[in-house]
C-alpha cells in the first residue's frame, strides 16, 4: 500500500511517432492531465511521457512507470488503431499479468454511439504488478468520452490492487465503490 502522505502517482504515455519527433503536437497527454485534474480529488503526481510507436519502447516504458515510478494507474494514449504501426494493445498485453477486457468494450460501446469507425479501435486494459494500464485512442475528445465512461470503476480497481485511495469530484465523475 502508497503511504497515506504520498501522492498517487499516475503515468500518462503519448504513443505517437510524430509527436515523439516534434512534428506534431502531443495533445493527448495534456489532455489526459487536464481530464485528472479536473476529476480526481486526492493529491496526485503525474508522470508523463511522449514516446514512438515501437512496442519493445512501449514496454519498457509501462514496466517502469508499474515497478520503477510505482504509479497505481498508467493512461496511454495514441497506437490503438489497426494501423500497422498502432502495437499500443500488444505492448500493453506483454507486460500485463491479468486483461481487464470489459474497459475496451465499454469505451469502444460508448465510442460506436459517437463515430461508426469505433469499431476500428484496439483500447484494452490489464494489471501489471500493481499498477492498472488504460490504452486510450489519440484524441481528445474520444479521451474524455472513454475516461467518462470507464473512470466510475478505477479508483475501486486501484483499491483492490491496495493502492492509494482515490477520490473524485463527484459532481463530475462518481467513484464506483461497494457499500461495507
Amino acid at each position: 500500500m502508497t503511504d497515506a502522505a504520498s501522492p498517487a502517482r499516475i503515468g500518462i504515455v503519448t504513443v505517437s511517432d510524430r509527436a515523439s519527433s516534434g512534428e506534431y503536437e502531443d495533445r493527448g497527454g495534456p489532455a489526459i492531465k487536464q481530464y485528472l485534474a479536473e476529476v480526481v480529488t486526492s493529491p496526485f503526481e503525474a508522470v508523463a511521457c511522449v514516446i514512438p510507436d515501437e512496442q519493445l519502447l512501449i514496454e519498457e516504458t509501462l514496466r517502469e512507470l508499474s515497478h520503477d515510478d510505482q504509479c497505481c494507474l498508467i493512461i496511454t494514449t495514441g497506437g490503438t488503431g489497426p494501423a500497422l504501426r498502432d502495437v499500443t494493445p500488444e505492448a500493453t498485453e506483454a507486460v500485463c499479468q491479468k486483461m481487464m477486457p470489459g474497459f475496451g468494450e465499454l469505451m469502444r460501446k460508448v465510442s460506436l454511439e459517437k463515430v461508426p469507425t469505433a469499431i476500428l479501435s484496439r483500447q484494452t486494459a490489464g494489471i501489471c504488478g500493481r499498477s492498472l494500464i488504460v490504452n486510450l485512442p489519440g484524441q481528445p475528445k474520444a479521451i474524455k468520452e472513454c475516461l467518462d465512461a470507464v473512470f466510475p470503476a478505477i479508483p475501486y480497481c486501484i483499491d483492490l490492487l491496495e493502492g492509494p485511495y482515490l477520490t473524485t469530484d463527484e459532481s463530475k465523475i462518481k467513484a464506483f465503490r461497494p457499500k461495507k
